[in-house]
């Protein structure tokens, strides 16, 4: 491995069907007053916000609840939550929810004590924090982000048409986090593997980079395996709990810092991605499904030697009689088979985009140094033609 690095998670995880028996002991030590932030309907419907809420009342907390929190967090309820934190002087944000709500409560808890306006600041300028941060702790819904185990927070400014994320420091990632597989059983089969392709480009986008014999690599490797056979199992039946707990544990430490050590990294799908979420409010991980095979087909050449080892190592590509070339296409045709099998996105036209945002998508998508091959606007503009 080169360079030299620092890794340092401090959020605890409580893993399992009986997880949620952890959070009484988490509550112990925060103060009185709890911002509790959730979505939609979803956690009353499932019962898992009535679990959670008699939790609260046990340990004898006052609560204020802030709902409504959308898959795309807005600038917009960034800064209602922050207001109402500050107003109610909570001791603790207990996000319950997918990642959206988690990376929305990171937001909060780095705002509601910023003097300064927080999109420009965070998001914009991507400055740190410089005031007082209230703590947050996670019950986790549903799976993808690695929210529940990272600094990660994504805004989205609709009148900009911005989508940006702010990676704050281990002061910001969550104290504690709940993960009971179960809790993932009733998410929607589209959100359900929006999820899956989103752990998979956390990893995809960390791997494809260096030229080293990296362990981080070996690790992405593993995850990526053990994703593809889960996947497949959790699309024919939802409530596997064994392919659903695995995919859970893979989504965690596919962002959790671990498989970045030593790593340059890619992230240009994100960047893209997120900047068609700017423009059509998609579904997160449907916009990384949606370029990703266009992507890499482009940027094959410029790290030919690892994507022949992807091809070989994770998809089983057999390589007698092939070209490097032939080989990584291989790969590349594998991961699109995989991505069909299990009902992914696949064009970009099927979010909304439109030949009209092209230059702006483009414009909203900076390119990444460390990548294999950094892109002109032009090249992101012809990826999204050949995404269409």
């Amino acid at each position: 491995m080169l360079g030299n690095f620092t890794f340092y998670n401090p959020t605890r995880l409580h893993f399992g069907k009986d997880s949620l028996s952890a959070l009484a002991e988490e509550l112990r030590g925060f103060g009185p007053k709890v911002l509790l932030t959730y979505g939609g309907g979803s956690v009353k419907r499932t019962g898992i916000y009535d679990k959670v809420t008699a939790v609260l009342r046990e340990e004898g907390k006052t609560v204020v609840e802030l709902p409504g929190v959308m898959p795309n967090p807005t600038v917009e309820k960034l800064r209602e939550g922050a207001a109402l934190a500050r107003e109610n002087k909570v001791d603790l944000i207990l996000a319950v929810g997918g990642g959206s709500v988690v990376d929305y409560a990171k937001g909060v808890a780095a705002s509601a004590w910023c003097e300064e306006d927080p999109w420009e600041k965070y998001y914009l300028r991507q400055e740190n924090p410089s005031c007082p941060l209230i703590p947050v702790g996670a019950v986790l819904t549903m799976v993808g982000t690695g929210s529940e185990m990272n600094g990660g927070s994504v805004i989205t400014n609709h009148a900009d048409h911005l989508k940006i994320g702010k990676v704050f420091g281990p002061e910001n990632f969550p104290r504690f986090t709940i993960l009971n597989p179960e809790f993932t059983y009733t998410v929607p089969k589209y959100q359900m593997v929006a999820g899956f392709f989103d752990i998979m480009s956390h990893i995809m986008e960390q791997y494809f980079s260096g030229e080293d014999d990296n362990t981080s690599d070996y690790l992405s490797e593993g995850l990526m395996r053990s994703l593809i056979a889960s996947s497949l199992k959790a699309v024919e039946n939802p409530q596997d709990y064994e392919a659903r707990s695995n995919i859970m544990w893979t989504a965690t430490w596919a962002l959790n810092t671990l498989t970045k050590m030593g790593k340059g990294q890619d992230w240009q799908v994100h960047m893209i991605g997120q900047s068609i979420g700017a423009f059509t409010d998609a579904t997160h991980g449907m916009t990384l499904s949606a370029v990703s095979p266009a992507y890499y087909r482009h940027i094959m050449p410029y790290g030919l030697a690892k994507f022949v080892r992807w091809a070989q190592v994770v998809w089983n590509v057999r390589g007698e009689g092939l070209t490097d070339e032939e080989i990584a296409s291989r790969g590349i045709d594998a991961l699109e088979e995989w991505m069909r099998k299990i009902g992914l996105v696949m064009h970009v036209e099927e979010l909304g985009v439109t030949e009209d945002m092209l230059e702006g998508i483009a414009a909203g998508a900076p390119s990444i140094a460390t990548a294999y091959k950094p892109l002109t606007k032009q090249e992101i503009i012809d990826i999204l033609r050949q995404s269409k």
